[in-house]
């Protein structure tokens, strides 16, 4: 009885602290919102073009790199995270689903996962991006993601 006590503690304690950490980053939606947060912090933005409910590939990137704590570090010192997502089951909002087609056709996005990281910028209500570059699923963990997207980043500095 000792020995079950002790592994539901362990268990209760591993799956809050997995709770935590998939709650600590911040997908935004609303593009509007994720553009005044990029400008107000100075970074690029991070747009996740995802199927979340369908493609096998997203949640892959997800498991792999998204919910890894090196991912979550990285995040914060270098990018603002959007999220725009082409859900198959899921109801989503009309307004959220009109601007992430609109994301779509600007960013000429075809498959799942794709990744664009932008320098935004605002005149009046008009946004403007400045592409930087892209990327999608890459294989070897959230280190190899990182460095592909550390570079993708570095080239804009030069600009």
């Amino acid at each position: 009885m000792k020995n079950f006590l002790v592994i539901i503690a362990i268990f209760l304690s591993v799956n809050t602290f997995a709770q935590e950490k998939s709650e600590s980053l911040v997908w935004n939606t609303n593009l509007v919102k994720a553009v005044d947060q990029a400008i107000a912090d100075e970074k690029p933005l991070l747009m996740f073009f995802t199927g979340s409910d369908w493609c096998g590939w997203c949640k892959r990137l997800q498991a792999e790199v998204f919910e890894k704590p090196e991912f979550e570090k990285w995040v914060k010192e270098n990018v603002v995270l959007m999220e725009l997502d082409y859900p198959r089951r899921t109801a989503q909002a009309d307004d959220i689903k009109e601007q992430n087609m609109n994301m779509q056709r600007m960013f000429g996005v075809r498959g799942y996962p794709t990744i664009w990281f932008v320098n935004p910028g605002k005149i009046g209500s008009e946004i403007s991006f400045g592409k930087i570059g892209s990327t999608g699923y890459v294989r070897g963990g959230a280190q190899a993601w990182i460095s592909e997207a550390d570079k993708i980043l570095s080239s804009a500095v030069g600009q």
